[in-house]
């Protein structure tokens, strides 16, 4: 099988999200596969490391701050990033993340949880990480009649976890989204697929799987018992998935399926 498969020279990709830790990696295999990389988000500062890093590797990269639910900050974004490199043809939506509010403690009631953290949770991780990008940026892919959409989903979204109810429902809703749009967008040139990470030890959950001392917490300990490999991800073990995802050589039949990264995780009973 040929590596060209794989060679995404000459592709323009956004990564929304590409400062964190998960969607840096994803950022980074696209440009080592050839792609050039437009991460967006929020802080200049981690954008500017972000970019870094893919052009250390000898890859392209820019930035672009922007705010993932703000539409307009969005479409200046993606027009300044075709005036340089053209129409992106590759989107990643990595935005999103849990709020402590929206975390149930041990032993709390879920009938408690405020309405603000669970809507707060949705539009972080649903509106903002995922429909307004795909409106904004699957627009210009629309009207170009090709394009891969990748929406960062989450295990959770298969298999509503505890304490984390509410981002475990908005994932779910990605999901969902995700197959609507691979139906409506399937006859137009633009796939629409998403990855399911499984437990991946980064800022918004760390401390929740690890100790600082690097040891497991209880609920660390649980997950590795459920997980077959008996480890938790790392970062760049979701290279394979974007960039085959990412090249219509590769998954030009794939769309409106989940691609699920969890270390055998979800194949095991609860």
């Amino acid at each position: 099988m040929s590596s060209a498969l794989f060679d995404l020279t000459g592709e323009t990709a956004v990564v929304i999200g590409g400062t964190g830790v998960l969607g840096g990696a994803m950022a980074g295999a696209l440009a080592s596969a050839g792609a050039r990389v437009a991460i967006i988000g929020r802080s200049a500062e981690r954008g500017a490391d972000a970019v870094r890093k893919i052009k250390d590797g000898g890859g392209e990269a820019m930035f672009h701050a922007a705010d993932a639910l703000d539409r307009d900050s969005l479409a200046v974004a993606r027009d300044a990033i075709a005036a340089e490199w053209g129409t992106p043809s590759i989107l990643v939506n990595a935005a999103g993340g849990n709020r402590p509010g929206a975390t149930l403690p041990p032993g709390s009631e879920f009938t408690n949880m405020p309405l603000d953290a669970w809507s707060d949770v949705f539009e972080l991780n649903l509106t903002g990480g995922v429909l307004l990008p795909c409106q904004v940026f699957g627009e210009s892919m629309l009207a170009a009649g090709h394009g891969s959409i990748i929406n960062i989903a989450s295990l959770s979204g298969m298999t509503p976890l505890s304490r984390v109810v509410a981002y475990s429902a908005a994932k779910a809703a990605v999901l969902n989204l995700t197959q609507f749009l691979a139906r409506e967008w399937a006859p137009r040139g633009v796939r629409v697929n998403a990855i399911s990470p499984g437990f991946f030890p980064a800022e918004q959950n760390r401390a929740l799987l690890m100790n600082a001392d690097g040891t497991y917490t209880e609920r660390g300990t649980k997950i590795i018992d459920h997980t077959p490999m008996a480890r938790f991800g790392k970062p760049e073990e979701l290279a394979g998935a974007v960039v085959w995802l990412g090249s219509q050589r590769a998954s030009s039949f794939v769309t409106g399926q989940n691609i699920v990264v969890d270390g055998g995780f979800s194949s095991t009973t609860i």
